[in-house]
């Protein structure tokens, strides 16, 4: 099976094997003799090739493929019996927890249409995504967790080229998008390497001076905002480059421009709204209002998709509950391209963001060796979701709150103080 179609000849070859090598060499920094567990669109075949070239390259032992298809996950939600719905792989998940435990690497490549699912019954698209998130937890814990080297990149799928530039011809559209990946993956340079430990080393001075303060919370003011995020107890600032648990320092997101940490489950209050839209699972959810007490979420409002917002939030108890506080100014170069990408990893890193849900174990202290009745003691959220939602723009200001009460200047108009 080959690849001929305009679409996919408008994809720059040289860049596009630039990004498969980042991947390796930067996403996972691959060790000799492990093996790798890819998951991606079938549509991303050309880039699933080149990673596979570069990880045997680099050593991998075994790298194993797992595709998925647009027509076929439609497929489910026109013919399949309804209790299809309350169903998920969980063998497959089960397999791929074993494997990571085994100390398998672990790449995601993004690129689905993101309104694959806008046409389908949203409550079978939330019953489909629950028990999904069930049947994934043994996996996403070991991901979660750091336990592992793990990655994220992405490609241009036509269906999202479309949804972004939907003016366009679909080669052309293709083009822009495949464009805009490799500028905000910093492969459209002669050296991405180098690009990516320079740009690792600024993210890593910032994340030093977060720590240093030890800060009790941040305090985000803007339009529809007035919002305090009381901080984990032992809580530790990450940006760019970290070290999993087994020894391995690797990128996750490729793009990323954040510095992020892990709040305090019960102690976030006020009011806060969304700066950019939300794609999930095939709905954009517009201005996203909502109102914290004790660190959960009691109102919740949107002007587009607040139904699958809703639903999102009685995924369980841990759902309205924050995992992740993250900076970014708004200068950063996703942001500064005004493109919305319609996917979080890339809509994220244009804007100062916050998650619901599950908290990354590696944003505390000595985050490796505690277990999770530490983490939780501390202040760590838990649940089946982790999604990011954006609060930051040109014109919301952060505070970081002393232990005293004090304020130190964090950001103003979006830009680091």
């Amino acid at each position: 099976m080959t690849f001929h179609s305009p679409a996919h000849q408008a994809v720059d070859p040289v860049k596009l094997d630039k990004l498969a090598e980042v991947a390796v060499k930067v996403g996972l920094r691959l060790e000799r003799g492990q093996e790798l567990v890819i998951t991606s669109p079938i549509a991303a075949l050309p880039l699933v090739r080149l990673i596979t070239k570069h990880a045997y390259i680099a050593g991998a032992a075994l790298v194993s493929t797992f595709y998925s298809d647009e027509e076929t996950t439609l497929a489910r939600y026109l013919y399949a019996p309804e209790e299809s719905f309350d169903r998920a792989t969980d063998w497959l998940y089960d397999g791929m927890a074993k494997a990571y435990g085994k100390n398998a690497a672990r790449l995601a490549i993004s690129g689905d249409n993101p309104m694959m699912l806008a046409a389908q019954d949203p409550v079978k698209v939330a019953r489909a995504n629950k028990a999904n998130s069930v049947a994934y937890k043994p996996a996403l814990e070991k991901i979660s967790n750091f336990d592992i080297n793990w990655n994220i990149v992405s490609y241009p799928n036509p269906a999202w080229a479309k949804q972004m530039f939907p003016g366009d011809a679909e080669h052309v559209a293709v083009e822009k998008l495949a464009n805009a990946i490799f500028t905000a993956s910093r492969v459209d340079v002669d050296d991405p390497v180098a690009a990516w430990a320079e740009h690792n080393a600024n993210l890593a001075r910032r994340s030093s001076w977060l720590n240093g303060e030890r800060f009790s919370a941040l305090h985000f003011t803007g339009p529809g905002t007035n919002l305090s995020v009381g901080l984990a107890d032992g809580h530790e600032w990450h940006g760019g480059a970290s070290t999993a648990k087994n020894g391995i320092t690797c990128n996750p997101n490729i793009p990323t421009e954040e510095v992020f940490t892990t709040p305090h489950a019960l102690r976030v209050e006020g009011h806060v709204s969304s700066t950019k839209p939300l794609s999930h699972q095939g709905t954009l959810i517009d201005n996203i209002q909502v109102r914290f007490e004790g660190g959960r979420i009691v109102e919740a409002k949107a002007t587009k998709g607040e139904e699958v917002l809703k639903k999102v939030l009685d995924t369980d108890e841990g759902a309205r509950r924050l995992g992740e506080v993250a900076l970014v100014p708004h200068s950063s170069p996703i942001s500064a391209s005004g493109v919305l990408f319609y996917n979080t990893l890339f809509d994220e890193n244009a804007s100062c963001h916050v998650a619901l849900g599950q908290c990354y174990s590696k944003c505390f202290l000595d985050g490796a060796s505690l277990s999770q009745e530490q983490i939780k003691a501390q202040g760590g959220n838990s649940s089946l979701i982790h999604i990011d939602w954006m609060i930051g723009s040109g014109e919301v200001d952060i505070d970081g709150v002393r232990p005293d009460g004090a304020k130190v200047p964090v950001m103003r108009q979006g830009e680091w103080a």
